[in-house]
């Protein structure tokens, strides 16, 4: 039984530049511009990776101006947690900051185990497939949750 689209969703995972910056993405372009979406990450060291914007732009989802961000900076940014409906975390670490913010906001947070592809596969290709891998579990829980995409934006 697939529910509502919330208003805003956060989606979270440890550096905002593989997992949550695809699941951005994909909800923008599955359900369009009525949700707010973002993403963070418990920390902002890294840049966005180049196999996230590869396998993502194979559906036509770029993501090659996303700059990654911590959840200290999206506040300093001026993004108020408090707003946002659902917290979706993508990786323990992100789900235990997630739930640490719940001791100060009202969130309603939900834990996405999704793969982790960086450091697999030995080849371009291989690695391609295991962030393909990843893409696809966040598209399943996306429609699992939220229906097919409507074609949005």
């Amino acid at each position: 039984m697939t529910q509502p689209l919330p208003q805003s969703v956060l989606f979270c995972c440890d550096h905002n530049a593989v997992r949550s910056p695809m699941a951005e993405g994909l909800m923008k372009k599955f359900y369009g511009t009525g949700t707010y979406v973002q993403s963070v990450g418990v920390t902002n060291d890294m840049e966005i990776d180049g196999f996230s914007i590869a396998v993502c732009q194979e559906m036509g989802v770029e993501l090659s101006r996303h700059r990654s961000r911590s959840f200290d900076e999206m506040e300093d940014w001026g993004d108020d947690l408090s707003s946002f409906d659902l917290v979706i975390a993508l990786s323990p670490a992100s789900q235990r900051r997630a739930l640490e913010l719940t001791r100060y906001y009202h969130l309603e947070v939900e834990y996405w185990p999704i793969l982790d592809p960086t450091g697999l596969g030995e080849t371009r290709e291989a690695k391609l497939e295991s962030y393909r891998a990843a893409r696809d579990q966040i598209i399943n829980r996306l429609t699992n949750r939220w229906g097919d995409a409507t074609g949005g934006s």
